[in-house]
């Protein structure tokens, strides 16, 4: 289990499986696109993409179906890695009734955009923009004038760079941390509780 190779293997067999579960959930219905890009810690361009549809319950269900390569973000290599990837399991672009996506040029583009080229494939692809993302942006603007807000970021960043830059200072952190969560309980400050998947921490209530 310690082993690189094999982790990476668990993890690949992990993905394959959960992969087959939700397209046998989707079950060759109708579904909308969610799609994102960003550089992950290696500097490549990395494409996320997500599946929105509704299941046999009812439900509208929201899965992340993968995280792709693209060797550049133009609208026609982003199409070309999504058309690849429903490809492989036998979905089409057919299929898509809904586009969800940033505001970037390349995505909300009228005339070359993905959002345009899709559609020109699927007429009832209609399009809506990532509305979280505008509330991110939103956020992001409001704090830079927020002299304190805007201090705090650069300290949780400085401590951050600082624990994790050096393993011995996270492990005396970790201690430090399990100490005072010890002297709360011990306090009466904090609750243990049970949740659905794992331990919590609770505040009593004041």
């Amino acid at each position: 289990m310690t082993s690189p190779i094999i982790q990476k293997d668990i993890v690949t067999a992990c993905k394959i499986e959960t992969t087959k579960a939700i397209i046998e959930e989707l079950n060759g219905d109708y579904f909308a696109l969610l799609v994102d890009e960003s550089f992950d810690t290696s500097r490549k361009e990395q494409m996320a993409i997500v599946l929105w549809y509704v299941d046999r319950m009812g439900f509208v269900m929201e899965r992340l179906i993968d995280v792709v390569h693209v060797q550049n973000t133009c609208a026609s290599s982003l199409k070309s890695a999504i058309v690849n990837l429903l490809d492989q399991h036998s979905l089409s672009l057919s299929y898509v009734r809904g586009q969800c996506y940033d505001g970037a040029s390349n995505m909300q583009g009228e005339i070359n955009g993905l959002k345009m080229s899709i559609k020109r494939e699927s007429r009832s692809a209609h399009s809506i923009h990532y509305f979280a993302h505008q509330l991110q942006l939103t956020l992001v603007a409001v704090s830079k004038k927020c002299l304190q807000v805007g201090e705090l970021v650069v300290l949780v960043s400085n401590i951050l760079n600082i624990l994790g830059s050096s393993f011995k200072r996270m492990d005396e952190f970790r201690e430090s941390q399990k100490e005072r969560i010890q002297e709360a309980l011990d306090m009466g400050e904090f609750t243990t509780g049970r949740g659905l998947e794992s331990r919590i921490w609770s505040f009593k209530s004041m």
